[in-house]
């Protein structure tokens, strides 16, 4: 437990004092997490092809997280950010019905994060803070119900595109202490467990709006007479919010659906545009020909919108004179979706361990507050909820953290050197393993039977060479405090695993 206690003592003991002196004690929030976008899907980190000058304008004058990482797919992502715990605490370890395999080579997935695991969103309205969540939430099940009988013998499913049974019970209070509302936000417009739009067409996919053309089909959003796109709809509720409560200190929790499947281009102008632009030969971002380039262009669109979208907001507050008293956090979910866009200088995609599953690009913004620049320290979203206690001055919250606070960062000092963790009990794109990362060093050990991969990201970013019989000193170092974080914090494992811990 003294990974979990340092934890909680580096939180109980902050003072209720902000970075700088001159900056406000509660600092409005705007948390902007898009889903599915990559590493290198933004320009400020070194695309050629998407357009995002918005936010190339905004990581200018941000602090910039060279090395961030999630899990590689949604579900457990939001879990970790939401509650800042690992998932096996909260048993999220894939989303459930990508799963493969058995109950004994597996450990299946919850889909409903439980009430004994707090959402930040509890202690910052403890703290004084209006919030409201838009969009992705995807931390409730459609059947909650049938996630009791622990360890599940069978991975849990979904409804059909466009069936309405689940919805009555979702709106009872039941199961409405699972959603946003009753987790700690004020408000909530689309979250659900939908994990894309087009859930509410019966085509799905196939459905030409896609969920981001309206009607968006989501019975969390009400429908208006002028919706158009998805994304746009989302941002205008969210300053909507901010305006009705400029005078408080605002927590907006923004989570957009974009750029998530299906691709559906923002308009036909916007989707020309990106088929005859030049592909980038770096990345290999939208170098593809016919169909493959209309594909990854539609993409584009939607990396424009999020773009454009963010321009809209920091239009706003820069309008309300906010932008001095306004923390600004922008990232993603997990690695790009290799069915949408591309990178060569990656391993694989979403869903995978290796780094185009588990990078994403991440900022953080204050003006006069957080100094610009470019930080290369190992960061990831467990790190979010320490963060934004220590910003809204909470100094009293109890419960078990497993990151910490960027504030050391913000403040130009740095994080005193620590391993990241990641435990993924249950197969996708990868049998179930667990992985240290510490520095450039990454280590993953696959469950089963303990077989390990060794790369070091600094001289072999795209995680080519295994290192683990070239370098053994290292591999066993690592190797031990892997295993000694799974002993000190049981960790469970596969029954099948051939592993003591």
């Amino acid at each position: 437990m003294q990974r979990v206690l340092k934890s909680i003592l580096s939180v109980c003991v902050l003072a209720a004092t902000t970075i700088l002196e001159a900056a406000p004690s509660q600092p409005n929030i705007v948390f902007i997490l898009a889903d599915d976008l990559g590493w290198q899907d933004v320009g400020f980190m070194g695309s050629r092809y998407f357009e995002t000058p918005h936010l190339d304008a905004l990581a200018q004058e941000s602090l910039v997280f060279e090395n961030a990482f999630m899990y590689p797919t949604c579900s457990p992502s939001r879990a970790a950010l939401l509650t800042g715990q690992q998932s096996f605490r909260t048993g999220c370890y894939t989303v459930p019905v990508l799963e493969r395999g058995n109950s004994r080579d597996n450990i299946f997935s919850r889909w409903t994060v439980g009430e004994e695991h707090t959402v930040y969103s509890k202690p910052l309205r403890d703290a004084g803070y209006q919030l409201i969540h838009l969009g992705k939430w995807h931390i409730v099940g459609p059947h909650p119900e049938l996630e009791t009988d622990l360890p599940l013998k069978k991975k849990l499913s979904q409804p059909k595109n466009a069936d309405w049974s689940w919805l009555d019970k979702h709106r009872t209070p039941a199961l409405q202490r699972f959603y946003p509302t009753g987790r700690g936000f004020h408000e909530n417009v689309g979250g659900t467990w939908w994990g894309d739009p087009a859930r509410g067409y019966e085509q799905g996919y196939r459905a030409p709006s896609g969920g981001y053309v309206a009607p968006f089909n989501n019975p969390f959003i009400p429908e208006k007479e002028d919706d158009e796109w998805l994304t746009d709809r989302l941002t205008t509720e969210a300053i909507d919010f901010m305006d009705r409560h400029k005078e408080a200190p605002f927590f907006v929790n923004l989570h957009f659906y974009a750029p998530h499947l299906p691709s559906i281009a923002r308009s036909e102008e916007s989707l020309a545009h990106f088929i005859a632009k030049d592909g980038d030969p770096s990345t290999g971002q939208g170098l593809a020909e016919g169909e493959e380039k209309k594909k990854i262009a539609a993409y584009a669109t939607m990396v424009k919108s999020i773009d454009d979208n963010v321009g809209r907001i920091l239009k706003y507050l820069e309008e309300e004179d906010l932008r001095s008293e306004t923390l600004i956090v922008f990232s993603s979910d997990n690695g790009f979706n290799g069915l949408q866009s591309v990178n060569r200088h990656l391993r694989a995609a979403k869903g995978h361990v290796y780094d185009g599953g588990l990078r994403v690009p991440a900022l953080v913004n204050w003006p006069a507050v957080v100094k610009p620049g470019k930080n290369s320290t190992p960061v990831c979203g467990l790190d979010l909820f320490p963060t934004f206690l220590e910003l809204s001055g909470v100094s009293d919250y109890r419960g078990v953290l497993d990151g910490e606070s960027w504030g050391p960062l913000l403040r130009g000092e740095p994080l005193p050197e620590r391993a990241l963790f990641w435990h993924i009990a249950s197969t996708y794109k990868n049998p179930p393993c667990s992985i240290i990362r510490k520095g450039d060093w990454k280590l993953i050990q696959f469950l089963k039977k303990g077989n390990i991969e060794l790369y070091n990201t600094g001289s072999d970013l795209k995680e080519s060479k295994n290192l683990s019989a070239s370098h053994p000193e290292k591999a066993t170092e690592l190797l031990a405090e892997l295993v000694a974080w799974r002993k000190e914090n049981k960790v469970p494992l596969p029954p099948s695993s051939t592993l003591e811990n």
